[in-house]
């Protein structure tokens, strides 16, 4: 962006006396003085146009003679006051819409604010003149980056990227005994702003209402900051504009300020008309007609895809089976998986295997902790490569081979350290609740994985790991003798699974044998 300014001189129209002057209008000749860069411009209408249909520009208007803050660099701030008309508009010129990202009045050592950043940075924000720059912005965008309060608010910047104060816009009804309204920034319509700093108090008092509302009594927003050690002793008064990725128009509509006293009233009556003003009656008159075929069009779309939606609905609901009513359901959709660790994130995960990664989660509709399993899909090693359960092998089933000796060692190490890690090593203890050769997958390499998570429990290390649940859960002959007397489960009860399954996997035998002789007892025999 060139850094080339523009100066206009309208002499008749701007009434100055010593270091202060008014812009009831910006029109023709006789409008005053500005100092404008590439991109601001005074319109036919008389408006002080700052930033066009474009996006990612910036704009800058100023008053072209340096008026005199300080008597020397030392000295102290005087006080000033001023006051603005503006209105910001969305792409198109029309109100009502999103914009970006919003505009400020400065008191600024230069005009030339080419090394300064459109979009976020309101087209003054980072440049080299920032640390000498008192600023009220109206941001109608929030950025976390620069901790703006939010998408609509007034902010007094002093000397840094930060405000040192922000109130989302409104302003205080008078007549309505002082009750705080809200203001729209980007409304499109006029808005009035007086800006105040007392050189004695080191008070700065800015202050909103809509067009044609008389000064409210009370300030939005007061910050005491000396501005001694910011101003220079000769500075400029004027205003940046900028946008972002939304084409906005950032228009000033009058102006007067003043020097130690109150700025100049502005003649309302003067105010040039908005550029929409007239295009705002002959689209009124458009939607009055096509509203309700727009109304009448929704209503269909919406029937038509309610109707879609609850034929897909039904086509893709899940059947319960039988062991569910027993145990209660195991299924939940994808959506309360996702919220249940939010959005699988790396912080919850409790470990990771060739078949996917196992997550810590909680179930916002049972406020209970669950572990989720995520199967991945873009890795070489996915579910596809799993080989069936370990049952399969154990017991022949499937036509599949009866595991040797070693490949059954590797299998009670693997599982082993699968627990001392639940138990011991991770953040939490995670007690599995259902070990059991059926929950055992194999992969290609015949490396064992403990799966089936849906009944663990998660509690923290140094606590009473022991809790109570309304049933017991797990699976004959591998449920330990207290936890079917108390209910109660722990990485102890998880130990006895494990045992279980040892004796299981050694012996190749079902835990329960089909008279339902337990093998736990028959080894203690």
């Amino acid at each position: 962006m060139s850094s080339s300014c523009l100066t206009l001189c309208f002499p008749r129209f701007c009434d100055a006396a010593g270091e202060s002057f008014v812009f009831s209008t910006f029109a023709g000749a006789g409008a005053g003085d500005l100092t404008l860069d590439v991109v601001a411009e005074v319109t036919p209408e008389g408006l002080l146009e700052l930033t066009k249909d474009m996006v990612c520009i910036k704009g800058h208007a100023f008053y072209p003679a340096p008026l005199r803050f300080k008597e020397s660099p030392n000295g102290t701030a005087q006080s000033f006051s001023a006051t603005f008309v503006f209105a910001i508009a969305a792409a198109g010129g029309y109100p009502g819409g999103n914009c970006t990202d919003g505009m400020a009045f400065l008191v600024a050592p230069t005009t030339n604010f080419s090394d300064a950043a459109p979009a976020q940075y309101l087209g003054f924000l980072g440049g080299a003149a920032m640390n000498r720059t008192f600023a009220v912005e109206l941001d109608t965008y929030g950025n976390a980056e620069l901790r703006d309060i939010d998408g609509n608010h007034v902010g007094v910047d002093v000397a840094g990227l930060y405000s040192v104060e922000s109130r989302t816009a409104g302003f205080h009804d008078d007549g309505d005994g002082g009750a705080l309204k809200n203001l729209s920034l980007d409304s499109g319509e006029p808005i009035q702003v007086w800006v105040d700093y007392d050189g004695k108090g080191k008070q700065v008092n800015v202050t909103l209402a809509p067009m044609g509302v008389a000064k409210p009594s009370t300030p939005l927003l007061s910050n005491v900051s000396d501005l001694s050690a910011v101003l220079t002793e000769q500075a400029y008064v004027g205003f940046s504009a900028a946008t972002g990725p939304i084409k906005t128009r950032h228009y000033v509509l009058a102006w007067s300020f003043a020097m130690d006293g109150p700025a100049p009233p502005i003649d309302l009556r003067k105010l040039p008309e908005l550029p929409y003003d007239n295009d705002q009656k002959t689209l009124s008159k458009a939607l009055k007609i096509a509203l309700p075929i727009a109304a009448s069009a929704l209503i269909l779309a919406t029937c038509v895809a309610i109707t879609l939606l609850l034929r897909r609905r039904f086509a893709f609901a899940e059947v319960r089976e039988d062991w569910e009513v027993e145990f209660g359901p195991h299924r939940f959709s994808y959506k309360d998986l996702f919220n249940a660790t939010q959005g699988f994130n790396n912080k919850n995960l409790l470990g990771a295997g060739g078949f996917g990664k196992v997550y810590k989660g909680v179930l916002p509709s049972f406020k209970s902790e669950v572990a989720v399993r995520r199967v991945s899909h873009d890795s070489s090693q996915g579910i596809k490569e799993l080989s069936p359960s370990l049952d399969k092998y154990l017991h022949g089933e499937d036509n599949k081979p009866i595991l040797e000796w070693a490949r059954r060692i590797r299998i009670i190490k693997d599982v082993a350290s699968v627990l001392f890690y639940l138990h011991e090593k991770w953040e939490q203890v995670v007690v599995h609740r259902d070990i059991k050769v059926n929950n055992v997958l194999l992969d290609s390499d015949m490396a064992a994985h403990l799966g089936d998570f849906g009944l663990a429990r998660l509690y923290d290390h140094n606590t009473d790991l022991q809790t109570t649940t309304p049933r017991v859960v797990g699976t004959m002959g591998y449920i330990a003798p207290e936890l079917a007397r108390t209910g109660k489960a722990s990485p102890l009860s998880d130990v006895f699974a494990f045992g279980a399954f040892l004796l299981e996997v050694a012996c190749g035998r079902h835990p329960v044998s089909g008279d339902g002789e337990m093998l736990v007892d028959r080894v203690l025999e």
